[in-house]
Parts: C-alpha cells; sequence; structure tokens
C-alpha cells in the first residue's frame, strides 16, 4: 500500500488553478492505484509552527549536543510532528502557484520547518546528502504569464527553480513538473486551455505513478 502526500499550496481551492489540476491528478491516481493511501495538507490552513526563537535554539542545541529547557523542547517537537508527516509518505504531489515571481510564503516557512539536518538531509564528507530518497514528486506550477525555458523570461522564474531545488536537496530524484501557464497574460480562453492541457498531461502521469 503506497502513501501519498497531496500538499496545496494555494488558499484558493477551487479557484485555483495548480489545484485544479492536482486534483485531477489525484482522481486518476485513486482510479489506478485504489488501495494506496492519499493524504491533503493545504499549507494554508494547516497548522505549521513558526520558526522562531525556541525552534531556532531547540535547533542549535541539537546540533551542538546541549541539554534543552522544555521550552525548546515544546518547540522541537512541533517541528518534528511536521517532519514527520511528511516523511510518511513515499509519493508527493504539490500544487504551487507564483507569487512575485516565487513560491508563496506559507510554501516557504513549511520548507524552513521540514528541512532539517539529521531529519531531511545530512552533511557528509563529499557534502550534503538528502535523506528523503527514492520516492517520486509531481509539482504542478500555475503562473499568470509565460517562462519558458530558453524565453526572456525564464530568469524571473524563480518559483519552480527554487522549489526543485529545496526538493532536490533533501533527497528527491523523481521530479515530475506540469506547468499552467499563462493563466493571467494571454486571457481567459488561453487560460482555459493551458489548463486543460495540464490536466490530460496530469491524468496521464498519474496512471501507475
Amino acid at each position: 500500500m503506497g502513501h501519498l502526500l497531496y500538499i496545496q499550496a494555494s488558499p484558493r481551492v477551487g479557484r485555483s488553478h495548480s489545484i485544479v489540476v492536482a486534483d485531477a491528478f489525484i482522481d486518476a491516481y485513486r482510479q489506478s492505484q485504489p488501495g494506496d493511501l492519499v493524504r491533503t495538507i493545504n499549507i494554508f490552513k494547516a497548522r505549521i509552527p513558526a520558526f522562531d526563537g525556541p525552534a531556532l535554539q531547540a535547533k542549535y542545541d541539537i546540533l551542538h549536543g546541549r541539554s534543552r529547557d522544555p521550552a525548546t523542547v515544546k518547540a522541537w517537537g512541533r517541528i518534528e510532528s511536521v517532519i514527520g508527516q511528511f516523511k510518511w509518505a513515499d509519493k508527493y504531489v504539490f500544487a504551487v502557484p507564483m507569487w512575485n515571481f516565487g513560491i508563496p510564503y506559507r510554501l516557504k516557512q513549511y520548507l524552513d520547518v521540514i528541512i532539517q539536518p539529521g531529519y531531511t538531509f545530512t552533511v557528509t564528507d563529499n557534502g550534503y546528502q538528502g535523506l528523503v530518497t527514492g520516492r517520486p514528486a509531481v509539482v504542478i506550477y500555475a503562473r499568470g504569464g509565460r517562462y519558458q525555458a530558453g524565453s526572456a523570461a525564464e530568469a524571473y522564474d524563480l518559483q519552480s527553480r527554487y522549489l526543485e531545488l529545496a526538493l532536490r536537496f533533501i533527497g528527491f530524484s523523481q521530479i515530475h513538473s506540469i506547468f499552467v501557464e499563462p493563466t493571467l497574460a494571454s486571457g481567459p480562453e488561453a487560460a482555459k486551455a493551458a489548463q486543460e492541457q495540464a490536466i490530460a498531461e496530469a491524468r496521464q502521469l498519474a496512471v501507475g505513478f
């Protein structure tokens, strides 16, 4: 039995192009592999702990082998809970809109919580090594404009470049990307066509994922 974690990084839910396409993927996936468990997290609704002073202090206490006071222990427990929830899965689907050329701030907060030494990566004599390995991921990106590789606008795409870097850093090597673009720049008809094309691609990819 597989465990799939579906992470929604948009607060718009039904109006989100990335979520609409990701939902189509999930529907096809459930039909293809009905015995698998699918867990959905919308990070704008989920309780993601702040990576604040107590959490940061707990992190460095652990790294340097120092004793921890009750406040830092409690703070780190919340961090470990989110990491455990993330590592529960052996497959991942992300629905990610572009905000100001990058990812939504809540997704960045989520990544800051789960990317921790000893949990999702380690440091070896050969450098960084991810610990979340052997697990495929599908990322559906929605963007108002066009940012294809090789275009003049490619440099503005800090959305897919950053998220792929973060995922590869913690061990992902099988990352499938689906782009829904443009959702704004060329009008509603172009947006509809882009979404339909992405849904078809998502449904095809879901079979046997």
